[in-house]
C-alpha cells in the first residue's frame, strides 16, 4: 500500500520516484471526549474538479441558521482551467486509456458536489469553507481531501473544494465565491516540489494525483501560490493551509531545490493558520471557532496550528528558537533549532516554539494536536466514502494513484521507528495509533463487495505493518522519550515487543468469503520482528502473505551508516535474512528478501559507498530500484545534509552533496549496468579500490568497457542480467509465483506505484510510500 499521510488529514500516498527508489491549549481543551465527532445535523459538501462539464459553478446563499450571511458570487458561466496549463485537448498518458464501462460504479449522488447542478439539487447557496487542492478529487481515506471535507460535512460544515485551479487566473478560484468562513488550502497528498522533481531535480513527466496521470496541472509550491492568489483576490478572508508540503514547512526549512534556507510557509503563502500534522481535531476546532463569530486574528490557541503575530505578549511557556536572522547567518544554528523541534513533537511533553522574524513578525507553533483514540481512528476510516475516483474524470482513465490503494486498508498510523531520513516523526509523531480489528474488517467485507474485486486485498498495513500497538505503555501518559529512540540502537527494554494482534488480523481477514489472499506490502520492521519472542507472525507472513517477494528496509550495510540513519546493524538484517531462508526452507517455499537501498545518505563516503557495491556482488543480483538520498523538508537527514553536522550531537558528518559524487555512489549500487560503467570505475579509483578492476570473482567491472549487449560485471557474474539471487533462496529476483506478471505477484500497475516510495515517503508517507 503505497501511501502517505496528508497533513491536513490520514493520507495514504505513493511515489512517482521511477529511478530514485524511492509532512497545549491552556485557554480551551480539545472538545472530544470518546468521540472525534458530535451529534450534530449533517450538510453536504462540495468539490469542484478541474476536469468537469464545462460551465460556471456558482455558490448560492445558504439557509445556514444562526449566522449571518456573506460571500462573494463567482460569476456564472466561468470555465475553469485545467491546473495552470489550460489545454483544451491534450495527448493522454498511458495510464489515460480508453477506462472500461462501470455500471456498478457509484453515481453522482454518492460524491460530494462537484458542478453547479449537484449544488442546485442540494438547495445550498454558499460554502462554509472552500478547499482549494493540489489533487483531484477521489472520495476514499487515502485521500486529506476526502477526510477533511467529510469530516466537516459530519460536522455540519458545507465545504466546496476546488480542485487543481489554474494558478494563473485569477478566476479559478472564485468560482464558488467567498466562503462563509474561510479558504483552506493544500498541495494535496505530496508536496508539490516532490511531485514535480526527482532527486536530480529533473522534471517528472507524470502525475498520478491527476486524471490521465498528466502532469503540469498543479504549480510548484503549490500552498505559496494557491494562498497569494487567495489573498491577491479576496484580500479580507481567513486562509487555513495544511497538508504534507505545510506541515513539514511550518518553520524555517532547508529547501534542496532551491540549495537554501526558507521561511516558515505560513509567510511566504500569506495564510493566517497553518495546520501541521494529523488535522481532524484541528479543522474542527478552527471551524468551530470561525462560525462563532472570533476573528482569526484571535485563533492562537489550537494544538497542532501555527500562527504568526507582532507581539510576544500574550504567548505562554514557550521554548524560543533561534531567528531568523541567526540561522541565515549561522547552519549550526539551524541544527540546534532542528533538534528543539524534533524533541517537541510528543503532544503530551511537547513545547511551544517560537521562531522571531525581522520586524517584530514571530510564528509561533502550539503543541502538536493530540492523537487519535482507536474510536475516532475509527470513525475517520468509516466516514461515508464513495471510494473512487469521481466519474468526470472517466474520460480521462481515472486517477492513477487510486489504483494502488483502492483494495488496500489503512490500519494504523504514526511511527516509533524513527528513521533518521523520514519526516514521520514531524509529521505524524511517534506514538502509534491503531484501527479496531472490527473496523478493518469492515472494511475489508466492504471491499469484497465491490464487483471489480479478484480476491486480492493488495496491503493492511501503514507506516510499518507489523506495529499494531505504542511501543510502551508510558508513551501514554507520559509521552515519548527526548532523548531516546525505541528501536535504535537497540530496541529498548521497555519496549513491548507483541505482533500477536497484527497476526490474528491477517488470519481472519483471510477467512473472510471471497478472499483469496491479504498481501502485506506496507514494509515491516525486521529488527522488530527479530526482538519478538514468538515467530508466529514470520511464519504466517511467508506462508499466507508474500507474493514471492519480500521487501524489506536495510538501507545500507555499513554499521557507521546505519547509525547516522537510525537503522539497525547489518547485523539484524543478516540474522533476520538467515531466519527468512531457513523458515523458507522449512515450508518448501522459493521465496526472497529484496532490500531498499540508499545510496550517498550523510556518513556515506565512498569507501562505505564501495562496501554497499560489494554486498551487493555478494548478494548476486543487481537492485531494480535504488534510492538516491533526496533532502526533502523537516528530516533529520535533510538537517545533516544541509548543515554537515548531526544535530543531535553537533558533531560534523561527511555529506556528499557535489551531483558526480551522488551519481558515483549510485552507480555502484548497480554496477552491472553498461551504462554505469564510467562512473563506477571512477569511483572505484577514487576509493582506492583497482582490486576490484578485473576478471576474478570479486571483482565488481573489468578493466575494459562492456560492448554492446554485455555487463559491466567482473569475473564470476555471470551475465549480470537483473534477477541473480536475493537474500532467502536461490532463483531470480524479478520471478514471482506462477501466475505474477515479473514484479512478485504484482501487477505492472501496482508495481510502478509501489516502486521507489521513499521521494515522499521519507517526508512524511505513510504506509508503503515509507520504507521501514
Amino acid at each position: 500500500m503505497a501511501c502517505a499521510r496528508d497533513g491536513f488529514s490520514n493520507a495514504q500516498v505513493h511515489s512517482l520516484e521511477t529511478n530514485d527508489a524511492r509532512i497545549d491549549a491552556p485557554i480551551r481543551q480539545l472538545m472530544y471526549s470518546t468521540s472525534l465527532f458530535s451529534s450534530v445535523p449533517k450538510r453536504l459538501v462540495t468539490i469542484t474538479c478541474s476536469i468537469q462539464t464545462p460551465g460556471g459553478i456558482v455558490a448560492k446563499k445558504p439557509q445556514h441558521a444562526q449566522n449571518s450571511q456573506r460571500g462573494q458570487q463567482g460569476k456564472q458561466g466561468q470555465q475553469q482551467k485545467l491546473g495552470g496549463q489550460a489545454q483544451a485537448t491534450v495527448a493522454r498518458t498511458k495510464h489515460s486509456q480508453a477506462t472500461p464501462t462501470r455500471p456498478w460504479r457509484p453515481g453522482r449522488d454518492k460524491f460530494l458536489p462537484v458542478s453547479r447542478a449537484d449544488m442546485d439539487t442540494r438547495g445550498w447557496d454558499q460554502c462554509d469553507f472552500v478547499y482549494i487542492c493540489g489533487d483531484a478529487y477521489v472520495d476514499h481515506p487515502s485521500f486529506g481531501m476526502a477526510i477533511i471535507s467529510r469530516v466537516l460535512d459530519t460536522h455540519g460544515y458545507k465545504v466546496g473544494i476546488i480542485c487543481q485551479p489554474d494558478w494563473t487566473d485569477p478566476a479559478s478560484i472564485t468560482v464558488l465565491g467567498e466562503p462563509r468562513l474561510g479558504f483552506l488550502v493544500s498541495a494535496g497528498n505530496m508536496d508539490s516540489m516532490v511531485n514535480h522533481y526527482s532527486v536530480t531535480k529533473h522534471r517528472r513527466h507524470t502525475d498520478a494525483y491527476t486524471p490521465g496521470g498528466e502532469e503540469g496541472h498543479r504549480p510548484n509550491r503549490a500552498v505559496t501560490v494557491y494562498g497569494n492568489l487567495i489573498r491577491q483576490t479576496f484580500k479580507d478572508a481567513p486562509i487555513i493551509i495544511g497538508g504534507i508540503e505545510a506541515s513539514l514547512r511550518r518553520l524555517a526549512h532547508y529547501d534542496y531545490w532551491q540549495d537554501k534556507l526558507k521561511r516558515s510557509v505560513l509567510l511566504d503563502s500569506g495564510a493566517d493558520i497553518l495546520i501541521y500534522g494529523m488535522g481532524e481535531h484541528a479543522i474542527v476546532e478552527i471551524a468551530d471557532a470561525l462560525d462563532a463569530g472570533l476573528p482569526v486574528d484571535q485563533i492562537t490557541y489550537i494544538n497542532g496550528t501555527v500562527y504568526r503575530t507582532s507581539s510576544l505578549d500574550e504567548v505562554y511557556d514557550y521554548d524560543l528558537l533561534p531567528s531568523w536572522d541567526d540561522l541565515t547567518a549561522d547552519k549550526l544554528n539551524y541544527a540546534r533549532s532542528f533538534n528543539v523541534q524534533q524533541q517537541n513533537m510528543d503532544p503530551i511533553t511537547g513545547h511551544r516554539l517560537v521562531e522571531p522574524y525581522p520586524n517584530n513578525v514571530y510564528v509561533v507553533q502550539n503543541p502538536p494536536s493530540a492523537t487519535l483514540t482507536t474510536d475516532e481512528m475509527d470513525e475517520v476510516a468509516e466516514l461515508p466514502y464513495a471510494r473512487d475516483w469521481h466519474p468526470d474524470y472517466d474520460a480521462a482513465g481515472g486517477v492513477p494513484a487510486f489504483a494502488e490503494i483502492k483494495f488496500s486498508i489503512s490500519s494504523n498510523r504514526g511511527c516509533f521507528g524513527e528513521c533518521s531520513f523520514c519526516a514521520l516523526t514531524f509529521h505524524q509523531g511517534r506514538v502509534l495509533q491503531m484501527r479496531s480489528h472490527n473496523s478493518i474488517m469492515r472494511e475489508a467485507e466492504l471491499l469484497t463487495r465491490d464487483p471489480e474485486f479478484k480476491g486480492y486485498i493488495n496491503d493492511v498495513g501503514g507506516p510499518t505493518a507489523n506495529f499494531s500497538r505504542p511501543a510502551c505503555d508510558k508513551q501514554l501518559k507520559h509521552g515519548v522519550c527526548k532523548n531516546k529512540r525505541c528501536l535504535w540502537p537497540s530496541v529498548c527494554k521497555n519496549m513491548v515487543v507483541d505482533e500477536s494482534g497484527y497476526t490474528q488480523l491477517l488470519r481472519d481477514l483471510r477467512q473472510l468469503p471471497g478472499v483469496k489472499k491479504v498481501f502485506v506490502r506496507s514494509g515491516i520492521r525486521f529488527d522488530y520482528t527479530m526482538a519478538d519472542a514468538s515467530d508466529e507472525f514470520l511464519r504466517e507472513l511467508l506462508e499466507h502473505h508474500v507474493s514471492g517477494q519480500l521487501r524489506v528496509a536495510p538501507e545500507h550495510v555499513s554499521d557507521a551508516v546505519l547509525s547516522v540513519m537510525g537503522k539497525p546493524s547489518r547485523a539484524v538484517y543478516d540474522a533476520f535474512c538467515r531466519k527468512f531462508e531457513r523458515l523458507n526452507r522449512e515450508y518448501g517455499l522459493k521465496q526472497y528478501v529484496v532490500p531498499y537501498l540508499i545510496s550517498s545518505h550523510p556518513g556515506s563516503t565512498m569507501k562505505e559507498a564501495v562496501d554497499l557495491a560489494e554486498a551487493v556482488r555478494d548478494m548476486g543480483y543487481m537492485p531494480e530500484q535504488v534510492q538516491d538520498f533526496y533532502p526533502t523538508p523537516s528530516t533529520m537527514s535533510t538537517c545533516m545534509y544541509y548543515t554537515g553536522v548531526d544535530p543531535r550531537t553537533m558533531e560534523p558528518i561527511y555529506v556528499a552533496r557535489d551531483p558526480h559524487e551522488k551519481a558515483m555512489q549510485r552507480a555502484l549500487i548497480q554496477y552491472r549496468k553498461p551504462e554505469n560503467y564510467k562512473l563506477v570505475r571512477e569511483a572505484l579509483e577514487k576509493a582506492g579500490r583497482r582490486d576490484l578492476i578485473g576478471y576474478t570473482k570479486h571483482c565488481l567491472i573489468r578493466p575494459v568497457p562492456p560492448r554492446p549487449g554485455e555487463t559491466s560485471a567482473g569475473g564470476g557474474h555471470g551475465t549480470g542480467k537483473k534477477g541473480g539471487k536475493p537474500h532467502g533462496g536461490a532463483g531470480g529476483a524479478g520471478k514471482g509465483p506462477k501466475g505474477s506478471k515479473g514484479h512478485g505477484g504484482m501487477s505492472r500497475a501496482q508495481n510502478t506505484a509501489g516502486r521507489n516510495r521513499a521521494a515522499q515517503g521519507r517526508q512524511g508517507a505513510n504506509g508503503g510510500g515509507r520504507r521501514n
